[in-house]
């Protein structure tokens, strides 16, 4: 019986309790070797707790809990030091005060583990700095400190400019002794899911090191294909047998729905770690990642930059804009990416240009179910059971019948505030709206295409059929046909070996919705 360690963020809870780990433990050694100012951002539910944890059990010495992994034969001291261990991840109620009180409460239990007197100091300043200084003085050796979600207060205010600016001064002030302590440390490790900038919130902290995309490291967090065939055999043979697939269909299946992360531009792919061992503790391919969480301040960021939902997949980044400091971007793509909403597909040495796309299946559809209230209609059960009839009738190949629920829903849809009525009546809008709900089905879709002569509105395929959509705000199916066909659409599909379909279809920005469509199969 295999244990699967679905949430635990322990070390010493996984290896005592008999819970199932990939081995992570090289990497540690070698971030730790010389490593001593060290910073990873990883998505949400990557990993990077465990990870902390697994740093603060090797510094203490635990030697008993890396019996069998790989560290055990690369360390031959395992020597003790005192850990400072802190988590910011439960700060999110946005207010500076609730902040301190995590912070100054974590203080005082490092000052009671270690026998520090406490000097009455309120300032976190003075306290986080005394701290350190007299655990020196008192053990005779150096620190480390271990700093978890780093990020977590920040991102909940980072749309409120008012709120930010005095959150960030209070980072600023737990932060800021590091560095005039570096004769006290021995190693500091700080974790999150964004970068902001070193400038502003470790400000004094010059020699950070960034390892984030730093190929030696891309799999430090996340399981690989190798990692998963050697640890996951008896869970996919349990997936195989619950869905009634063959092993082959279960490892495609894992890899569509999971895989597809890379953290450095030539770094292998790696799958979600959260979502795959749900997967195997469930035996079903549920949509795990999402329900964890809501990504609430990436959306008020893409109303804050106008971002054009149906141009993420596929679109390009500069080296540059991976160090741009989050607080004072401008533009969606590195929180994008940082937060695992898009990941590195390729990469142009030439002109130091990252394309970005969705990791996999999870990812998209999730995300467009988070977005369906934003971009379609408030009630998300309307636009499930319209999907639910596009879905059908695309499984029966009827995209006449998969149009005509789309027509039907969206002239139900009623003027709301945040939907439709104030949204741009444009081409690209309606794109958009239609781009979100066939998202919805678990298909593939792709937006605003790249071809030889052209962009193409709406390319989607599913297991037997490609369909080449043009649509036309105002105008007349004739024209979208005739578009796809001057500008050849359609010719790169025609060997791909299933059955291709040009769909031309008029929307109507008076009536907001679908008013005509014409199929050639």
């Amino acid at each position: 019986m295999v244990y699967y360690p679905i949430g635990i963020q322990t070390f010493e809870k996984i290896r005592k309790g008999g819970f199932l780990y990939v081995d992570k433990t090289k990497y540690v050694y070698d971030v730790c070797h010389p490593g001593q100012f060290v910073f990873l951002s990883r998505p949400r539910r990557f990993g990077k707790s465990l990870l902390t944890s697994t740093f603060d059990a090797y510094f203490s010495g635990r030697k008993e809990l890396f019996k069998g992994l790989a560290i055990e034969k690369l360390e031959t001291e395992w020597k003790h030091y005192p850990v400072l261990h802190f988590s910011l991840a439960s700060a999110k109620r946005g207010t500076v005060e609730d902040l301190d009180s995590l912070i100054q409460y974590q203080l005082g239990s490092a000052e009671e583990e270690y026998g520090i007197e406490n000097r009455d100091s309120l300032n976190i300043t003075i306290r986080f700095r005394r701290l350190v200084e007299d655990i020196y003085r008192k053990t005779g050796t150096q620190v480390v400190v271990l700093i978890d979600e780093y990020d977590a207060p920040l991102l909940t205010v980072l749309h409120d400019s008012d709120k930010l600016e005095p959150m960030r001064t209070e980072l600023q002030s737990f932060y800021s002794p590091l560095k005039d302590l570096d004769p006290y440390l021995r190693f500091v490790f700080i974790t999150g899911i964004s970068k902001f900038s070193q400038l502003s919130i470790f400000s004094q902290i010059d020699n950070l090191k960034n390892i984030s995309m730093n190929p030696k490291y891309a799999s430090i967090c996340g399981i690989t294909e190798r990692e998963m065939m050697d640890n996951f055999q008896e869970g996919i043979d349990e997936l195989g047998k619950a869905n009634d697939m063959t092993k082959d269909e279960v490892l495609a299946k894992l890899k569509l729905k999971y895989d597809g992360y890379h953290f450095a531009y030539h770094s292998e792919g790696v799958y979600n770690p959260f979502s795959l061992l749900s997967a195997m503790d469930d035996s079903a391919f549920n949509n795990y990642w999402f329900s964890t969480g809501t990504p609430t301040f990436l959306v008020k960021m893409m109303k804050r930059f106008h971002t054009d939902l149906t141009k993420l997949d596929g679109s390009e980044a500069g080296a540059d804009d991976f160090d741009a400091p989050t607080e004072n971007m401008h533009s969606v793509l590195p929180l994008f990416y940082q937060s695992g909403y898009l990941t590195i597909k390729g990469y142009d040495p030439i002109l130091s240009n990252y394309t970005l796309g969705y990791p996999n299946e999870e990812v998209k559809v999730g995300l467009m179910h988070a977005l369906l209230p934003f971009y379609v209609v408030k009630d998300p059960v309307e636009a499930r059971t319209a999907a639910g009839k596009m879905y059908l009738a695309l499984r029966k190949d009827d995209i006449d019948e998969a149009l005509e629920a789309a027509r039907a829903f969206f002239a139900s849809i009623p003027y709301q505030e945040g939907t439709l009525q104030d949204a741009p009546t444009s081409e690209g809008h309606f794109t958009a709206m239609l781009y979100v709900m066939f998202s919805f089905l678990n298909v593939y879709v792709y937006t605003q295409v790249r071809t030889a002569k052209g962009r193409m509105d709406i390319l989607m395929k599913t297991d037997t059929t490609i369909y080449v959509m043009e649509l036309k705000l105002d105008g007349t199916v004739e024209e979208a046909l005739k578009q796809i066909d001057d500008k050849g659409y359609a010719i790169p599909y025609e060997a791909d070996g299933r059955h291709i379909v040009k769909v031309g279809i008029r929307f109507s920005s008076e009536e907001r919705t679908i008013t005509a469509w014409k199929i050639v199969a």
